[in-house]
C-alpha cells in the first residue's frame, strides 16, 4: 500500500533493468530527500523462455504482465520499463505516468573481439550477424541479403558472452543499453537510423502506475521529459494502428525539434525483401495523429500486404 513516505519499484533482474529502477530511484530521492525509495525484482515470461525467439513466443506485455500485476494487486507502486518494452494498449487501471529523456535512439554494430571490425561495412561478404529483432534483421538483410542471421535471445550480458564464445561476426544491440552498462567500449560502429530505423521507444524508460493514485502520479511527473513524451507518442499511435510488436518489423524514428514533430517509419518482410517507408512532420502537440496518419500510408503503400502475409505464415 502505498504510503506518503515509502514507496515500491518494481523491475525486471538484469543488469539493464536494475540500472533503470536504480536511476528513477536516484532521481526520486534527489527530489523527495524524505521518501523511502525500494525495489523489487520481478521474473517476467520474457525472462523465463529464452530458448525461443521473441518473435515465436508472442510479445503482448512478454517483459511488463507480471509487473502490471503487482502494480494492480498494490504489491507495488510504480514500475520502470524500456518503454520499447510497453505494450500500446495497457491493462485496464495502469497508465504511464511519465516518459523520461531519452538516450541515444540509434542501433550500434558490435565485432566479435577476436575479428576487431572497424564498422558493420567492414562484414565480409556471407558474414554471421546476431539479433533477436525481426526489425533489424528485415533492414540488414535489405542491405546486405549476402549476410547469415543467426537469433539471440538474452540479457546484455549473456549476449556478449554468447557473441565471444561463437564464431559469428558480430552482433546489434540498442545504444542506449549499452551506454547505460557503461559498455561504450565495445561499440565497433554506431548505426545511423537512415540505415536501420529503431524500434518504437527505443531509449526512453516509461514509468507505469496506477491510474487515479493522485500521489504517485504527481510524485512522478516531475520525471517527465515532454519532447521524448511526444516523440514517442507518435511512433507509438504507428504502431498501435499497425498493430504490430516484436513478431512484426517495423522501424520509427521519432524526434520533436522547436515544436515539430518528425517521424520516419518503415514496415517490412521478415527476409527483407519488400520494406516500405514513409515520413510525416506536423506540430508535436499533434505527434499522436500523425503516428495515426503515417500508418494508414504505410498500409496504402503495400504495408498492408506485408503485414498480411507474416501473419497468415503464423498460423
Amino acid at each position: 500500500m502505498t504510503t506518503k513516505d515509502r514507496i515500491i519499484i518494481g523491475t525486471r533482474g538484469s543488469e539493464l533493468a536494475l540500472w533503470q529502477a536504480s536511476w528513477v530511484r536516484s532521481e526520486l530521492q534527489k527530489l523527495y530527500p524524505s521518501l523511502s525509495v525500494e525495489t523489487a525484482i520481478i521474473k517476467t515470461t520474457g525472462d523465463k523462455i529464452l530458448d525461443s525467439s521473441l518473435s515465436t513466443i508472442g510479445d503482448k506485455g512478454l517483459f511488463t504482465k507480471e509487473i502490471e500485476n503487482a502494480l494492480l494487486d498494490h504489491a507495488i507502486d510504480l514500475a520502470v520499463h524500456s518503454l520499447k518494452d510497453v505494450p500500446t494498449n495497457l491493462a485496464d487501471g495502469l497508465t504511464i505516468a511519465a516518459v523520461t529523456e531519452r538516450e541515444d535512439v540509434r542501433d550500434v554494430f558490435v565485432s566479435h573481439p577476436r575479428k576487431k571490425y572497424a564498422s558493420f561495412g567492414a562484414v565480409p561478404q556471407g558474414g554471421t550477424i546476431a539479433t533477436g529483432s525481426l526489425r533489424r534483421r528485415c533492414q540488414l538483410l535489405s542491405h546486405r541479403p549476402d549476410l547469415s542471421i543467426v537469433d539471440i535471445r538474452g540479457n546484455l550480458k549473456t549476449r556478449r558472452t554468447k557473441l565471444e564464445n561463437s564464431n559469428w561476426d558480430g552482433m546489434l544491440l540498442a545504444k542506449a543499453g549499452v551506454t547505460r552498462l557503461g559498455w561504450s567500449g565495445i561499440i565497433s560502429e554506431v548505426l545511423s537510423p537512415t540505415f536501420i530505423l529503431p524500434a518504437v521507444g527505443q531509449g526512453a524508460l516509461a514509468i507505469e502506475t496506477r491510474q487515479g493514485d493522485e500521489f504517485l502520479l504527481s510524485t512522478v511527473a516531475r520525471l517527465e521529459h515532454v519532447p521524448t513524451r511526444q516523440a514517442t507518442d507518435g511512433e507509438r499511435a504507428l504502431l498501435r494502428f499497425l498493430e504490430g510488436g516484436c513478431q512484426i518489423p517495423i522501424g520509427t524514428y521519432g524526434r520533436v525539434d522547436s515544436e515539430k514533430f518528425f517521424l520516419d517509419a518503415m514496415v517490412g518482410s521478415i527476409d527483407g525483401t519488400k520494406t516500405i517507408y514513409g515520413a510525416i512532420e506536423g506540430a508535436a502537440a499533434d505527434s499522436g495523429k500523425l503516428g495515426t496518419v503515417l500508418a494508414q500510408e504505410l498500409l496504402g503503400k503495400g504495408a498492408k500486404e506485408i503485414l498480411q502475409d507474416i501473419r497468415t505464415s503464423k498460423h
